[in-house]
């Protein structure tokens, strides 16, 4: 994985962290949403687990959030 790569992921997981955390949200919470225990948010929010393109859509959907808005934010598209 490049350098580049790095930083897009690193900065994809803090927006994802930022807006779980205005949303109200927090890591269990979340994961209930999800269905899923409170580990995997914490893995994929420190950057240990990797999420493909639907885990993040569910993701986004779960805290009723835009998905291009947060990959905007995260420097990811223009």
């Amino acid at each position: 994985m490049s350098t580049g790569e790095t930083r897009a992921y690193a900065a994809l997981t803090a927006v994802l962290k930022r807006t779980r955390k205005q949303c109200g949200l927090t890591q269990v919470a979340l994961a209930a949403l999800l269905d899923k225990p409170q580990s995997y948010v914490s893995k994929y929010e420190s950057g240990e687990r990797r999420l493909d393109v639907i885990e993040f859509l569910t993701i986004a959907q779960k805290m009723e959030v835009d998905p291009v808005a947060m990959l905007r934010e995260a420097g990811l598209l223009s």
